[in-house]
């Protein structure tokens, strides 16, 4: 007996990968002539992206120096020697951190992390206590700045109720509220986290509460998916969106220019 053919919603959702999703809803956050403070894995497929599609003129500033960087390539780590050719300047670390980032020159951060609360505060430091840790993690890295002084920051991380708990276990990266108190009573410059993109919707910070509440879903997606992966009463948008899938330009630029291997995009 010869195999059904699948419905059509099924085939529209194999036509693309959550990764292929996020890095374009990320690359879609970017608008041209913006500054951006570039991470490696989506955040750096996302940028380029976004400069090969509507946004031909961002600036990307990477960690290790290289300022306007326009790589022909995608780059593989903050390293890659890509990033210097045809780069405005190459400068120190700290330099990118003092003249740039705590200067207010960076408008939009890209951050990932293991977990990430209701207030969007980020834990990269440790799973469990901090004396007894379960897993102990990288760190802050740059992030903590990052979160503290870019003028806005986009998340980026997949949905499941361990990386998005009511509160993290460590507070590496400060969001909207930090142990109560709000970043204006705290002192920070920048807006801070604004908006989570997962691979099933987009969170953003409620203006009043400061609470991240679910705005937009993906084609396919179930508000009770979402709600089943976050571990708090997650609140809703009256008027819930709906993401538009990735366009057949955004694939063929991810799949067959920035990562024809799927280093970042499995």
């Amino acid at each position: 007996m010869a195999s059904k053919a699948a419905p059509a919603a099924d085939q529209a959702a194999a036509a693309y990968s959550p990764a292929e999703m996020m890095a374009a809803v990320a690359a879609r956050e970017l608008a041209n002539g913006e500054v951006v403070f570039v991470g490696i894995g989506l955040p750096n497929l996302a940028c380029n992206l976004a400069r090969a599609l509507q946004a031909p003129d961002l600036v990307l500033i990477y960690e290790s120096g290289a300022v306007g960087a326009v790589p022909e390539r995608l780059p593989v780590s903050i390293g890659d020697p890509s990033l210097v050719t045809g780069s405005l300047m190459v400068c120190s670390m700290a330099d990118v951190f003092q003249l740039f980032l705590q200067n207010g020159k960076i408008e939009v951060g890209f951050l990932g992390g293991a977990q990430v609360d209701r207030w969007g505060n980020i834990n990269t430091t440790v799973i469990g206590s901090y004396e007894r840790p379960k897993v102990r993690l990288p760190g802050s890295g740059g992030a903590a700045e990052i979160a503290i002084h870019a003028r806005r920051v986009v998340i980026i991380s997949r949905l499941n109720a361990r990386a998005f708990p009511a509160e993290v276990d460590f507070l590496t990266s400060p969001g909207q509220r930090c142990r109560g108190r709000t970043r204006t009573e705290l002192g920070m410059p920048g807006a801070g986290p604004i908006k989570v993109i997962t691979d099933k919707g987009i969170l953003e910070n409620d203006p009043e509460s400061g609470e991240m509440v679910l705005t937009a879903l993906y084609p396919g997606v179930a508000v009770a998916e979402v709600k089943a992966n976050i571990g708090w009463p997650l609140q809703v948008r009256p008027q819930l969106g709906l993401v538009a899938p990735p366009t057949g330009e955004e694939l063929r630029q991810l799949r067959e220019v920035l990562d024809p291997k799927k280093l970042f995009l499995g």
